[in-house]
């Protein structure tokens, strides 16, 4: 690691040291070098200079069984000398940086150059008088003080640009903030077990300090660096640090280090830590990081806010800084490279595809943009020919130098106008609105329960299709208790009476159930009177102590006698093994070992079996079958999971050779064989009945046998009896879906999974080849959108592949939270159809949004084009356009993506990925309330002056006095866009717009707000808003047409939207065009469709080379009458290689990894370009 970065990081450090150094036998630094060693030279070390563990502890003034003493003054001293467990978080970004990045819109800066070039020449007098004769129209009406109003309408555009873009920067710096706190509040919910005087405490990880006893166990995510001290099988994935995907087995004497940001896989045990916060392996390469941090800035912009979590970070690490962390990995250092190479694949796998909802959006914002840039281009050109045509072709006037600034002036003036028309064409508020509603839902979505860490996975939820469900915990209460029990010969259907009960069998049943279960594993007495036991630690085994307790015994003076530290060996649990087991020492030297597991595993090897005296008879296989036949099957069906305890004795001469599994768990004598039962939440079936009804299938992967798998699922209503469903076992399913050579076939996949509705007895891996079976099948014509429910740290591969993953906040592992999209915090199924709900509302919103949108679009291009080709000036000005743009796109996105969700959502099917966006029946509102905004602009503009016996507005000279006539076409327009706003809250043709509308106050605030705003800008906007003060009667007129728009609306309404078949859909995703599975692209960045706009030249000449090539091989294929999978696969290299244009956003190197580089340039590329998530 090299002195370089010691001397940074101990600058700070030096002094404390240099006083508190005497404290504790060990400093800072050296407890430092010490973590950076690995395997048997850390036991050297340790050796060297501590004698032992103990000998380490000793010197951190704490104990390995009592813990730190816990008081308040010692800990600040330990924070003082070796840190705080708390890593600073990145700057976020000032605000003033946000509004730099909102100026980078390409149509504002065109604006302000427009702006700028009209304010110049608006204060440029033209020397002598010779202009006046340059021009027709400008002859006449202008006076002085008109003359001198020039430069309001330039620097009126520059104000609202400003306006624009400091609301932009505001909702990005607020939602940047809600990020913030949404961190914090994951990183705050992390809690971790350590020892503190004797008592087993859970404290915030931020309270870690050095010298602290924690207690690692399954699923753990390490918070601070430490040395193992005692413990039983423990396996650590410490990918997230060195790129190893192999489990890394942790042992006092052979590889002691425990790593921060590390995964406890399996096994349990106690460490000491020995560093925190910047000071641990995680915190060191956050400082690298940090160091190169600024230029990454702009890159992990949104990928770091949504998921600061550690392996992101450590990944980042690895890839962009591949020397510094392969100096600090001295252990692999020759793999090196290879390393990086998985970690690459490994940071792509986490990147899900580009959400439904964005894909479309860009999609449509360019097409849209695409129009307007051609009305504006048309609409400038118009205007240009008109005027040099009238002036110099047909009153035949010279170019004369000194008419120049007046001609431009002109020109400047039809730029502006034509710039205007692009403005109002293009749709920047689609992306506000997305964000609006999604950060909106996403704190609504707290209070009932659902804390989302991705923002995308909240609208993909609405999308759903299947969910697959654990059993245990979410459809149940996770609250177990033992309900029937097989002892001595008899079936007791409910707790037997400790009486009925040899005492020989009752004394082994307490001892084998105290000692062989985990020691943090506890039944607590109930926080109020009245109220249920607490149950703290595994589920399982609670109810198993809690089975000793209703015998009238007790566990707790068992484990007295025999400490966890006597334990003499531990078999954990594991899901390979489905059973945990447990050796001590007797007192006469021989060994006894408890063993614990699934039922139909257990009595497997069981040979004997205790009789009705407590004494062992022999237990033949037939007999084992007659007790599955008559015990355990009719537990299952009665829901319950069934559990055999067992045990066995051991001689001590010769010991027998413990790590020889198979013949150590053989040959055991049964116990008992207990029926746990879990019951069914008392929410749950009222919620899989919604999703039923929403077109969800809910299916249940559960460990737990087939009958109380089945038997759950029918009081769940996940099936009816009746109906036409399948039920598997994890082997039977993958003996369904694998071909001879043992791979798993997609088309047997297809035969299944539409059926299946319970996969019991499933390992981790069943439910991630589920998953992705269901995801990949093309059977449907809509790809499934999969939900996926899981807790424990073998779901986390199912959780990233899945559309959206939901983890459990209570029971859930520190991985399962890691690898998913959406943190359960009750831990309840019904919690995931509000998520539904609210997805659903989510697109429904930007529907909404889009619908009014498009409508004020459709309209003020065509009024600014026709106007402009007509009378050579919009009706609409650019400041007033401007105004238009800012109550269409900012303030209706905060109106429209703030409705609440209702019920009725959940009444539908879901939209599926490549339903449009814009329905035919939105299309029909949309061209039809456009019909009724035209006709009457249009009429007001030809026979307004008319009308309200006013003065023509048409034809105005270049600085003339805002006209009454175009005032009254101007509040006209927004008063029908008021009262749209009011239409455009249903979309699904619904008669009654007003519904539900005091349920959103923002709605309500907004549309007040815009009216009173508009009647300001009217009466008292004068010159710069080119508006002449109403009178009452004129004001009464355009609010009547306002009006009008919702009678209108109820017109439109009564059109059935079968018979107008011309209506086009837009904004849809057809299959070509869905961003590719993430397996196509492994090594290779997405890019979202409109950068795929602009990179279609260096894209087509891959995609015309592969598709002669595709082509050939298909007519190959077909001549030669071989299996056709190798032309489809060429076909899926050519999509993925669609998208080997990596785009990074530092403009400085877009880089084309070709996809069939070798494997060494990819691992560069890899070192070049740090992960990223979620670029937008």
């Amino acid at each position: 690691m090299g002195d370089m970065t010691n001397s940074d990081f101990y600058t700070k450090n030096q002094r404390n040291e240099a006083n508190h150094a005497g404290d504790f036998g060990c400093t800072l630094e050296e407890l430092r070098s010490l973590m950076e060693l690995r395997g048997t030279e850390a036991v050297v070390k340790i050796k060297e200079t501590y004698g032992d563990t103990e000998g380490l502890c000793r010197r951190l003034k704490t104990s390995p069984i009592e813990g730190l003493p816990g008081t308040a003054a010692d800990l600040d001293k330990r924070k003082l000398i070796f840190g705080k467990n708390f890593i600073p978080p990145k700057k976020p970004k000032t605000f003033l940086q946000l509004v730099w990045e909102a100026l980078q819109d390409v149509t504002l800066i065109i604006l302000e150059i427009a702006a700028i070039i009209s304010l110049g020449l608006s204060f440029y007098q033209p020397p002598g008088e010779g202009n006046e004769g340059c021009a027709t129209a400008a002859a006449g009406t202008e006076d002085e003080g008109e003359a001198e109003a020039g430069w309001i309408e330039g620097a009126a555009i520059l104000l609202s640009v400003i306006c624009v873009v400091v609301v932009t920067a505001f909702n990005d710096w607020s939602k940047e903030k809600q990020f913030r706190g949404l961190q914090s509040r994951i990183e705050q919910e992390q809690k971790f077990t350590v020892v503190r005087g004797g008592q087993v405490i859970q404290i915030p990880v931020a309270e870690i300090v050095v010298g602290d006893i924690a207690q690692v166990k399954y699923g753990d995510l390490l918070p601070a660096d430490g040395i193992f001290i005692q413990g039983n099988d423990l396996k650590i994935d410490e990918s997230s640090l060195t790129g190893e995907s192999d489990q890394v087995r942790k042992s006092v004497d052979k590889d002691p280090m425990l790593l921060s940001g590390t995964h406890v896989m399996e096994g349990s045990g106690r460490m000491v830590v020995t560093a925190v916060g910047v000071n641990s392996q995680t915190g060191i390469i956050f400082t690298l990081l940090g160091a190169g941090g600024e230029e990454e800035e702009k890159k992990d912009k949104k990928g770091k806010m949504q998921d600061g979590n550690m392996e992101n970070s450590q990944n980042k690490a690895k890839q962009q800084d591949g020397a510094a962390a392969m100096e600090m990995q001295p252990l692999k250092s020759a793999e090196g490279g290879d390393g990086d190479d998985k970690d690459k694949k490994k940071a792509n796998m986490h990147k899900k595809e580009k959400s439904v909802l964005q894909g479309k959006l860009t999609k449509l914002a360019v097409q849209i943009g695409k129009a307007g840039l051609v009305m504006s281009a048309i609409t400038v050109i118009i205007l240009v020919l008109y005027f040099a045509i009238e002036t110099f072709v047909i009153n035949k006037k010279q170019w004369l130098p000194e008419c120049t600034p007046v001609y431009v002036q002109y020109f400047v003036k039809f730029f502006i106008i034509g710039v205007t028309v692009l403005v109002v064409a293009v749709p920047e508020g689609l992306p506000l609105a997305v964000t609006i509603s999604l950060a909106y839902s996403v704190k609504k979505m707290m209070k009932d329960n659902n804390l989302v860490r991705h923002l995308d996975a909240c609208e993909t939820m609405g999308n759903a299709t299947a969910i697959c469900s654990d059993k245990t915990g979410t459809l149940t209460t996770n609250r177990m208790t033992v309900v029937q029990a097989y002892v001595g010969d008899v079936h007791h259907k409910e707790i037997p009476d400790p009486e009925a009960i040899p005492a020989k069998t009752l004394e082994l049943l307490v001892n084998a159930i105290a000692v062989n279960s985990a020691y943090t594993t506890k039944i607590l007495p109930p926080e109020r009177e009245g109220g249920l036991p607490r149950q703290v630690g595994n589920k399982t085994e609670c109810g198993l102590l809690g089975f000793v307790l209703n015998l009238k015994q007790d566990y707790q003076p068992v484990r007295n006698l025999i400490p966890e530290e006597k334990l003499y060996k531990v078999y954990t649990f594991n899901s390979v093994r489905k059973s945990m087991s447990t050796v001590i020492k007797m007192s006469d030297g021989s060994f006894r070992m408890y063993s614990k597991g699934a039922s139909e595993i257990v009595l497997k090897k069981c040979s004997r079996i205790l009789n009705a005296a407590g004494e062992p008879r022999i237990f033949r296989p037939r007999d084992r079958d007659e007790m599955v036949k008559k015990v355990i099957e009719p537990m299952a069906c009665d829901g319950l999971r069934t559990i055999c305890i067992a045990y066995r004795d051991f001689s001590s001469s010769p010991e027998p050779d413990w790590d020889n599994e198979n013949d150590i768990l053989t040959d055991l004598t049964c116990i008992c064989v207990v029926g746990i039962e879990d019951p069914v939440r008392p929410e749950v079936p009222e919620a899989i009945r919604k999703c039923q009804r929403a077109g969800i299938t809910v299916r249940m992967v559960t460990g737990d046998n087939i009958n109380t798998a089945r038997a759950i699922a029918i009081k769940c209503g996940i099936i009816h009896p009746g109906e036409d469903f399948l039920c598997l076992e994890g082997k039977e399913f993958n003996r369904r879906i694998r071909n001879e050579k043992g791979e798993i076939e997609q088309e047997r996949i297809d035969k299944i999974w539409p059926k299946l509705r319970v996969l019991a007895r499933s390992s981790p891996t069943d439910k991630h080849t589920l998953v992705k079976g269901i995801i990949d099948s093309t059977q449907v014509e809509q790809r499934q959108v999969v939900a996926v429910t899981g807790d424990g740290t073998n779901d986390g591969p199912a959780l990233k592949k899945a559309d959206v993953g939901f983890a459990m906040g209570i029971a859930g592992t520190d991985v399962a939270k890691e690898a998913s999209d959406i943190i359960l915090t009750d831990d309840n199924f019904s919690s995931i159809v509000k998520a539904v709900m609210w997805g659903r509302n989510v697109y429904d919103s930007i529907s909404k949004f889009l619908q009014f949108q498009l409508t004020v679009n459709v309209v003020a291009v065509i009024v600014a084009f026709t106007g402009a080709c007509i009378t050579q000036d919009s009706p609409l000005k650019a400041v007033q356009m401007l105004w238009v743009n800012l109550i269409m796109d900012t303030f209706a996105s905060l109106a429209l993506a703030t409705e609440p969700p209702t019920e009725s959502l959940l009444l539908r099917k879901p939209y599926g990925r490549n339903k449009p966006l814009i329905s035919r029946t939105m299309m029909k509102n949309i061209l039809g309330h456009a019909v009724y905004q035209l006709t009457l602009i249009f009429t007001l503009l030809f026979i307004g002056e008319q009308m309200f016996q006013i003065d023509s507005g048409r034809n105005a000279p270049l600085h003339s006095p805002p006209s009454e006539h175009y005032t009254i076409i101007f509040n006209t327009f927004v008063m029908m866009q008021l009262f749209n706003e009011i239409n455009a809250r249903k979309i699904h043709g619904e008669r009654n717009v007003f519904d539900g509308i005091f349920r959103n106050p923002i709605f309500c605030t907004i549309v007040l707000g815009t009216f009173a705003i508009q009647i300001v800008i009217v009466q008292f906007g004068g010159k710069p808003f080119s508006c002449s003060p109403l009178e009452l009667d004129q004001w009464m007129w355009c609010i009547f047409i306002g009006l009008g728009e919702l009678v209108w609306g109820q017109v439109i309404a009564t059109i059935p939207t079968s018979r107008l078949k011309f209506l086009k859909e837009a904004g849809r995703l057809t299959e070509k065009e869905e961003v590719p599975e993430e397996e196509l692209n492994e090594d290779v960045e997405e890019i979202d469709h409109a950068e795929r706009e602009l990179r279609r030249g260096q894209i087509l000449w891959f995609r015309g080379l592969n598709r002669i090539q595709t082509q050939i091989e298909v007519v190959n294929t077909f001549k030669s009458g071989t299996s056709f999978q190798g032309a489809l696969r060429r076909q899926s290299s050519v999509t993925s290689q669609t998208q080997d244009v990596t785009n990074i956003s530092s403009p400085s190197h877009v880089s084309l990894s070709n996809a069939l580089s070798s494997p060494t340039s990819t691992s560069a590329a890899a070192a070049g370009h740090p992960r990223r998530e979620g670029i937008p």
